[in-house]
């Protein structure tokens, strides 16, 4: 008021128009400087170390998705962090590159050892897994493979025996019909191929279609030859068999007890490496789920032993696959997100995850990409 009775008095109605324009023009700044002060501050970019493992971690075209994904994105968002992918090729590379610093986080299904939380910091688990078993579905071998164990079995050198007389039957057989059978052909070519039917009919299926030419005796010898015949195809059916079975049973895998003096395949600096190892088992490294598989496919490996969902998953996302996997979980372990060795941002990243459990949202993610509870 009394800043207005000053103005009346000293001035005129110009001079108060530009004394109410200037204090206008101070009250409509004040509120932007505000805005401005507060503005949100870019959000902080980190180096996100990622292996591809599906259902948790999956790319295609540089996009990436997956559980172990989906998680991370959550919390990323939650903590204002802009993520930088890089993918490694396996395990190993991606856990050294977290050691040394070269990314602030790895993501993946990452089991938490004792041995991994010396050197890395640990999130709290946020997944429970464990190890099982993936071979071929059962088959009796191929061709050489029944070959193989014919002839350590020492059934081809008998083979070559019989076979041999087979040729002799068909010689001798040829000599006496041309001899006593008038009708027999007269070419030796035909002859022969003649009685190379008769004997093959005989050893085949136990029937003789030849002419009795002897009466009595000839239906003897002839009843005497179908016996012979009929031994000789019942030894090939038994001996064919007996080694197709004991390929199928020296192939076959059911459990962890059954790994001892087979190869298996293992992912490179996967927990299941060093669990093979411990045990002594014989074991080739593979960088991922894929070559793994090719390996068993081609034979260098008996079984594949590696985490039972990426394992599950590769078999049920690949019906046409001849694989199965067998045998319970063992080795049971759990799994989280590493950073470097007491990196504060671990108790950043557990909390979210903690909040994350107990809203729910990891066991939506589950559900998710598995389809069951746990």
């Amino acid at each position: 008021m009394h800043l207005l009775n000053f103005i009346d008095r000293g001035s005129g109605k110009g001079f108060r128009r530009l004394i109410f324009l200037m204090l206008w023009v101070a009250v409509s700044i004040s509120p932007l400087d505000a805005v401005a002060q507060q503005q949100v501050q870019p959000a902080q970019a980190v180096d996100v170390g990622i292996y591809v493992s599906p259902p948790f971690v999956m790319g295609k075209d540089g996009h990436y998705s997956g559980m172990a994904i989906d998680l991370w994105q959550v919390i990323a968002g939650q903590e204002g962090l802009a993520t930088r992918y890089r993918l490694f090729h396996n395990l190993q590379e991606l856990l050294t590159a977290t050691e040394q610093g070269e990314v602030a986080v790895a993501v993946t299904n990452l089991t938490i050892t004792q041995d991994r939380a010396q050197k890395l910091s640990f999130t709290q688990p946020w997944y429970d897994a464990g190890l099982r078993i993936m071979v071929q579905s059962a088959s009796a071998g191929d061709f050489w493979d029944i070959v193989s164990g014919l002839r350590e079995s020492g059934h081809l050198r008998i083979y070559a025996w019989l076979g041999s007389l087979v040729l002799v039957a068909t010689v001798l057989m040829t000599l006496f019909d041309r001899r006593f059978d008038r009708d027999f052909p007269k070419r030796w070519r035909d002859g022969l191929a003649e009685s190379f039917y008769h004997v093959m009919s005989i050893a085949t299926s136990g029937k003789s279609t030849r002419k009795n030419l002897f009466n009595w005796v000839g239906r003897i010898w002839a009843g005497i030859w179908m016996a012979c015949g009929i031994a000789v195809i019942a030894y090939l059916t038994s001996s064919v068999t007996s080694v197709m079975t004991a390929i199928s049973l020296t192939r076959e895998v059911n459990s962890l007890a059954d790994l001892p003096g087979r190869t298996v395949g293992v992912f490179t600096g996967s927990v299941a490496e060093q669990y093979v190892l411990r045990l002594g088992i014989a074991s080739i490294p593979y960088d991922g789920i894929e070559e793994a598989v090719a390996g068993m496919m081609n034979n260098e490996v008996d079984a594949i032993v590696g985490d039972a969902p990426v394992l599950e998953y590769h078999a049920y996302s690949n019906p046409k696959l001849p694989v199965s996997v067998v045998g319970n979980i063992f080795h049971p372990d759990k799994y989280g997100f590493a950073v470097g060795h007491d990196d504060p941002l671990a108790r950043n990243l557990t909390l979210r995850i903690l909040g994350l459990h107990e809203s729910g949202k990891v066991q939506e993610l589950r559900l998710k990409y598995f389809g069951h509870e746990p």
